[in-house]
Formats: structure tokens, C-alpha cells, sequence
């Protein structure tokens, strides 16, 4: 037939093949364990561990958290709260699922590559991450995820390799698994310091995303403007070897969904 695009989801798999498949780029990445790659070392955002630390993102449940998010559902008394729950989107090798999970989180883990979620799952093991932490191989609009709401969606460097289109995706999967007052943080090539800054339309003229695309604080903004933002700046340089990730090229934000939906 010639005739095959009737959804939404057809155009955007049409679109989808103006780039090249991701799944062997990134499995020959992460493959190569031993190459000299700073998001490679264990070591958590240092723009994630300064929101827990200043208590922008909690890392307990307050008085009033539930996890049924059902509009006009208060929490009742009884056994202490369940843990908040973290979605990690395009995990790699683990350091932030690990630390979020240190933290207290339950924590679903996402990517795309094989050789990322064996390389996560074997640094959990040797971390003594609990049943609490999972790992999911599959593409991050694709994963069968265990709950319908997370109280914290976390990327740090997915978006940024995402097509123009998927970003409809994203949005999507964001509206849909986010919890009413719940956070959203992301991590990004910054605009005029890493990745390519064309306009979205020549990046299908090309065929290429040009190794990930460069966001502005302004970009960031108007993708979520759904979302409040509560900081938006740059990632702060850490050196390897410190305990933190924090290299000079990425722009971090962090956003709140409203309370009730």
C-alpha cells in the first residue's frame, strides 16, 4: 500500500526516518567502557544533588502525598507514605537513577541501548541499590513503566537528541506520566557552547541532528511553558574525580507542574 498515513503516530514514524536509527549508535558507545567520556564516571548531576540538597526537588513525601493522583483525592491516615517516585529518562550508565536512588526515590530508568542498561544494572548491583531501582530497555515512548505518575521526570541528555518531531512525543509523554505537582528536570547541549543551532527544518534537509541539538534558556522556556520554571541556568563545572558531573557545554532547568491538573 502507498496509501499508510491515517494517525499521528504514522507521520511522526515517517519523519523518523529522515535520521539515521539510534540504537547502534549508542550501544557502540556505551560499549567502549573504557572510553574517556566525563558523563562515563559515576557521578551524579551536580545540578540534580544542589535540587535535593536545597530542597527544591523533596526527597521524602510531605503530609499530603498520595500515590493515587486522582484529582480531589487527599492522602489518608494510616502506614507511612510511600517512597516519591523517579522517572530517569535515557539513563545511560546509571549515576543519576543510583544517587536519586540513595535518596530515597523508587526509580524507573530508561534507555535505549542494551550495553547502557547492562553497564546501569551492574553499577546498581555494586552500589546495593535495592528492588527500588529498575532499568528498562526500550525506547522512552515505548517502555511499559510500572505506574502512571512520577513525582520527578529527570533527563540529563535525552532531549537534546530527540528529532525535532519527537519533541510532540516528549510533550506528550511529560503530560502523561508527570504528577500534579510534581518536577521536571532537564539537561541540554547550551546554545553557543555545544551542538548544532540550526533551524529545526534544515535538520531534515541534512539528515542528521549534527550530534545533538543546542537549547537557549528562551528555548527551554517556551518548550515547557506549560510548566513553571523554578531555575533555569548553567550547568556549574565540576572536576572529574569530585563526587559530580558538571561540565561547561550543558544548560540545566528545572519546572513544577501546578498542583491539580
Amino acid at each position: 500500500m502507498n496509501r499508510t498515513i491515517r494517525t499521528v503516530e504514522d507521520v511522526l514514524v515517517l519523519l523518523d526516518g529522515y535520521f539515521p536509527p539510534p540504537e547502534a549508535r549508542w550501544d557502540g558507545l556505551y560499549a567502549d567502557r573504557s572510553a574517556e567520556r566525563p558523563f562515563f564516571a559515576p557521578e551524579p548531576d551536580e545540578n540534580l544533588v544542589s535540587y535535593l540538597d536545597r530542597g527544591l526537588i523533596p526527597a521524602t513525601p510531605g503530609p499530603d502525598h498520595t500515590t493515587d493522583h486522582t484529582p480531589g483525592r487527599a492522602a489518608e491516615s494510616g502506614p507511612a507514605p510511600t517512597p516519591l517516585r523517579a522517572l530517569d529518562l535515557g539513563c545511560g550508565p546509571g549515576r543519576n537513577a543510583i544517587h536519586l536512588a540513595s535518596r530515597g526515590f523508587e526509580v524507573d530508568a530508561v534507555d535505549l541501548s542494551t550495553a547502557a542498561v547492562d553497564w546501569a544494572e551492574e553499577r546498581a548491583r555494586e552500589a546495593g541499590a535495592g528492588a527500588g531501582l529498575r532499568f528498562h530497555r526500550a525506547s522512552i515512548f515505548e517502555a511499559g513503566l510500572p505506574h502512571a505518575h512520577y513525582d520527578l521526570v529527570y533527563d540529563s541528555g535525552c532531549l537534546h537528541h530527540l528529532p525535532p518531531h519527537r519533541r510532540v512525543s516528549y510533550l506528550a509523554l511529560l503530560d502523561r506520566v508527570l504528577a500534579p505537582g510534581g518536577h521536571f528536570a532537564v539537561t541540554a547541549f547550551a546554545a553557543g557552547a555545544m551542538g548544532s543551532e540550526r533551524p529545526d527544518e534544515e535538520l531534515y534537509r541534512l539528515g542528521a541532528l549534527e550530534g545533538g541539538l543546542a537549547f537557549s534558556p528562551e528555548e527551554l522556556r517556551s518548550l515547557f511553558r506549560d510548566l513553571t520554571p523554578l531555575e533555569v541556568r548553567p550547568m556549574a563545572v565540576r572536576a572529574p574525580g569530585s563526587g559530580l558531573f558538571g561540565a561547561p557545554f550543558l544548560l540545566t532547568a528545572l519546572f513544577q507542574r501546578t498542583a491539580s491538573l
